[in-house]
């Protein structure tokens, strides 16, 4: 259990991109898509969420996709096929609720691509229009494109340096679809907090529902701590339990942002004392 069976490197300079797939035959079998899995690395390690990205049922393995951005981040990235992670708890949070909207709009930014895959996956399923709008800071570091055409009915592709699809950001193109007169049902968003409120501003006049996946702080994962609290419709909700995903048009992204600057030293020197000491990893 919890074996890195296969691990693959999307992107190798920092902050490197890398995707596991781990034996859990338990939460592969009970996972829904929008669900996560929280981990531990090391006895003495933190715990942090990952999106489930992808799963064979068949096989017993669940797919995890994280960038290099922290200490345990780093220190994750450096296991190898073979070894094995930790801790691995899941299936945790609400699953996205899935039914025949019509037009479903997939977006993903970032590595924010990796966990709206199973989303797409099952809006397609219940028998949705899906389209999907990858944004990326460069070609380079797109991440799963292939398997996001497999699962759409159309996939947008949006770069901020312009080499390859829009140049642009995925509101430049959600904009540009909605104002060509498409009638969207429904719009999910994963990737960077200040993108989900973007594509909240541009859905909003239009009154398009908006589910945004939240990546808050997270400790337990089972909404004791209180670390994920965000405002939603002006009330606390915890992501972990009422979430992660939500109506966008409700969250208080400013508060959510501001929480999530707040331990960047923290962050910076559990970096830097990472890379001196290896991470803790031979």
């Amino acid at each position: 259990m919890n074996e890195i069976v296969e691990k693959k490197v999307w992107w190798q300079d920092a902050p490197a991109i890398k995707e596991f797939e781990v034996k859990a035959p338990w939460i592969a079998e009970k996972h829904q898509a929008g669900q996560f899995v929280v981990l531990k690395v090391s006895e003495n390690g933190e715990r942090i969420p990952l999106t489930v990205s992808d799963k064979d049922v068949k096989k017993g393995t669940i797919n995890i996709l994280f960038q290099e951005v922290g200490a345990t981040t780093m220190t994750l990235g450096r296991l190898s096929k073979g070894d094995k992670i930790l801790d691995l708890t899941g299936p945790l949070g609400k699953p996205t609720h899935i039914e025949k909207f019509g037009t479903v709009v997939c977006i993903g930014g970032g590595i924010g691509v990796a966990p709206v895959h199973p989303i797409a996956q099952a809006f397609k399923a219940a028998g949705n229009k899906v389209i999907s709008i990858l944004g990326a800071r460069t070609k380079g570091i797109l991440i799963y494109e292939e398997r996001m055409r497999k699962t759409s009915d159309e996939v947008r592709i949006t770069t901020d340096d312009g080499s390859y699809g829009r140049h642009g950001f995925v509101t430049d193109e959600l904009k540009a679809m909605i104002e060509s007169g498409m009638k969207i049902d429904l719009v999910v968003t994963i990737g960077p907090a200040i993108m989900m409120k973007m594509v909240c501003k541009v859905t909003e006049p239009y009154k398009i529902h908006t589910y945004a996946s939240l990546n808050t702080i997270m400790l337990d994962g089972t909404g004791m701590c209180g670390a994920c609290r965000v405002t939603v419709g002006g009330k606390t909700k915890f992501v972990c339990v009422d979430g992660p995903e939500f109506d966008g048009h409700q969250v208080n992204f400013d508060e959510m942002m501001a929480r999530l600057r707040q331990y960047l030293d923290e962050e910076k020197l559990a970096r830097e004392i990472c890379q001196k000491n290896t991470c803790g990893v031979r």
